[in-house]
């Protein structure tokens, strides 16, 4: 536990990563819980952010991915527009395997003794039942169902968002938004992915997926044949005359190994987390390849977790989401008026908004 600790330490208080206000560990014997829950900053409110359930390979892992993805819900949510911070919880463990009401009430409870400083949602591994589980014992718990108040699968405007960001990638690549004829690769068509293919398909592109699971891809064959399927990813990024590569499903998708090998010139997608390390957009620009940031398209879903917090409605929330557009095309020329990369840009942007907030 020591190197888990001291690696804790310093990269909260010591490193460039660092600036997270709370790390919470949280364990329940009983239920076999182990959590942790990564409170970034509060600078424009209560934090947000999903809760992640994923059997990590260590305990440092787990806590390495919460710190990173509730950093990037800081500048999500400050980009998105929200009145909210940026937070995130990992559950440690297989969800196929322990996944159960009473794990899912004792982390309630964990959420709940923060005392409403973050507002957890679903994440990869949990799904709106679970919420609901969840809100038993948590009030500052969204994504629940429609039945018990809530909005539902936020999977929906995540994909709308990344659509509306594919859209302004092309406007600003190509000169045009729309993806007609256009080829898109997508790596993951779970519960993100294949909303995102109804989307393409509807604007007249053509689209090429992969999946680890085949049930995923079978799902969308079985109602759209002509969408062709390769192996894997390796496959998929070295497909040839593919013009946008969206990365659906864990982060990392774009390092030294994928990035010279892409035969994309646009990567819009809705992982998290998708640059492996800071270098790689600038390895990105090298080859002429356009890289919306990934905090910023796949803000669909935030936008509506928000809203249920203040009585769900549907299409202000589609409205609020197909700003993404908008708010794409303005860190595309932000980048090319300061002469740096996307990502770069849009965390000046953010963090401009927030360092505002700390300062009223």
């Amino acid at each position: 536990m020591t190197d888990l600790t001291d690696g804790v330490l310093h990269t909260l208080f010591r490193s460039e990563q660092g600036g997270h206000e709370q790390v919470v560990l949280c364990q329940d014997r009983s239920s076999g819980l182990k959590a942790v829950i990564a409170i970034h900053s509060t600078a424009l409110g209560p934090a947000l952010g999903g809760t992640r359930f994923y059997p990590y390979g260590s305990e440092a892992e787990a806590v390495a991915d919460a710190l990173n993805l509730s950093r990037g819900m800081s500048y999500k949510n400050a980009l998105a527009g929200l009145d909210h911070g940026g937070g995130k919880a990992v559950i440690i463990g297989d969800p196929e395997q322990i996944k159960s009401e009473e794990l899912l009430l004792a982390y309630g409870r964990f959420v709940s003794s923060l005392g409403g400083r973050y507002v957890t949602a679903c994440d990869v591994g949990t799904y709106v039942e679970d919420m609901d589980v969840v809100a038993r014992t948590c009030a500052w718990t969204t994504g629940r169902s429609p039945e018990n108040g809530g909005a539902g699968d936020s999977s929906v405007l995540t994909a709308y968002g990344v659509f509306q960001g594919m859209r302004a990638s092309a406007r600003h690549q190509w000169g045009d938004p729309s993806l007609r004829g256009r080829t898109v690769g997508i790596a993951g068509v779970g519960k993100v992915g294949h909303h995102l293919v109804e989307h393409l398909l509807e604007a007249g592109a053509h689209v090429v997926i992969t999946d680890v699971r085949e049930e995923s891809v079978r799902r969308i064959t079985d109602r759209h044949p002509q969408v062709a399927v390769v192996a894997d990813t390796e496959a998929l990024i070295r497909t040839e005359g593919l013009d946008i590569y969206a990365p659906c499903a864990l982060g990392g998708a774009l390092n030294d190994t994928s990035v010279p090998v892409l035969t994309a010139t646009v990567v819009c997608g809705a992982a998290n987390n998708q640059l492996a390390h800071p270098g790689v957009e600038k390895d990105l620009a090298d080859r002429g390849i356009l890289y919306a940031p990934d905090y910023v398209v796949n803000a669909g879903g935030v936008i509506q977790v928000a809203d249920e917090l203040h009585g769900f409605d549907f299409e202000r929330c589609r409205a609020k989401a197909a700003k993404i557009f908008d708010t794409t095309l303005e860190i595309f020329a932000r980048a090319n008026e300061d002469g740096i990369p996307p990502a770069a840009a849009a965390d000046r942007i953010a963090e401009h908004r927030m360092a505002e907030a700390r300062h009223r």
